[in-house]
């Protein structure tokens, strides 16, 4: 079991590549919500992805690489707080694994431990108690497979999820089961991803939610396009940016 620090004053932000590119919005929101617990958030331009797609597609050495030009820009003791639990389980997991036969081992091991999924962080370090100023909605959560198995997400964003007074969290059937992306999966056999996220798509509309929420933005992107294509008005946001517009009433 994990061991969790105190709250500190200054922290790391890796927003992750696909939040960079496709949602920043979602990344300013993350900072806010981090802020909010009274804490600096500093944010390295240079980061980029944290390595996930060349190690799972069997490229070590280039993982390797990207993993320590990643591990060289966050100088300082601080915690490395992550915006998508599949890219904060390659840091906090895979890291040590790609270096297990290495010198740099405890250089990467000391590394590692300083990383945090958002949703953990906010739980397990800040204890966030956050207090809803919305109006009544119900909403459906997607978590990745990697970050339901790796970090836990589904249980710490549940738990922030039910701090909300006026947000019912409803439950889609099948809801552990993968939305097809996963990573270079969903290019590499995109008939059975299709097949996936259409199953998957059928549950979380099922609910009936006025909302779906995710921290993987990943697993968003493709169910979302999904949605549009099958012409659902359901449309998934991130995490971050639906609990900051109920704690703030701000909206990206």
């Amino acid at each position: 079991m994990r061991i969790y620090p105190t709250k500190p004053d200054k922290v790391y932000f890796y927003a992750t590549c696909l939040i960079d590119l496709f949602e920043p919005n979602a990344g300013l929101d993350a900072i806010t919500l981090l802020e909010q617990q009274g804490i600096d958030v500093i944010y390295i331009e240079k980061q980029t992805c944290c390595g996930q797609p060349a190690y799972t597609s069997g490229y070590n050495a280039e993982a390797k690489d990207i993993a320590l030009n990643q591990m060289a820009l966050f100088t300082e003791d601080y915690p490395v707080i992550v915006l998508s639990g599949s890219c904060g389980g390659m840091m906090h997991h895979h890291y040590q694994r790609l270096f297990q036969d290495s010198e740099r081992l405890p250089q990467v091991t000391k590394f590692c431990d300083r990383v945090f999924e958002l949703t953990e962080f906010l739980v397990n370090v800040c204890r966030a108690e956050l207090k809803d100023r919305g109006e009544p909605t119900s909403v459906v959560m997607h978590t990745s497979c990697a970050a339901r198995r790796e970090m836990n997400v589904h249980v710490t964003a549940t738990q922030l999820l039910n701090q909300l007074d006026n947000v019912e969290l409803r439950q889609q059937d099948y809801e552990s089961e993968c939305c097809g992306f996963g990573g270079t999966f969903s290019v590499k056999h995109p008939n059975i991803s299709q097949a996936m996220v259409e199953d998957k798509t059928r549950y979380i509309a099922a609910t009936q939610a006025d909302t779906l929420v995710s921290a993987d933005w990943g697993c968003m992107l493709n169910i979302n396009g999904a949605f549009e294509y099958q012409e659902r008005p359901i449309k998934g946001r991130h995490l971050a940016s639906f609990l900051l517009e109920r704690t703030k009433g701000v909206q990206s």
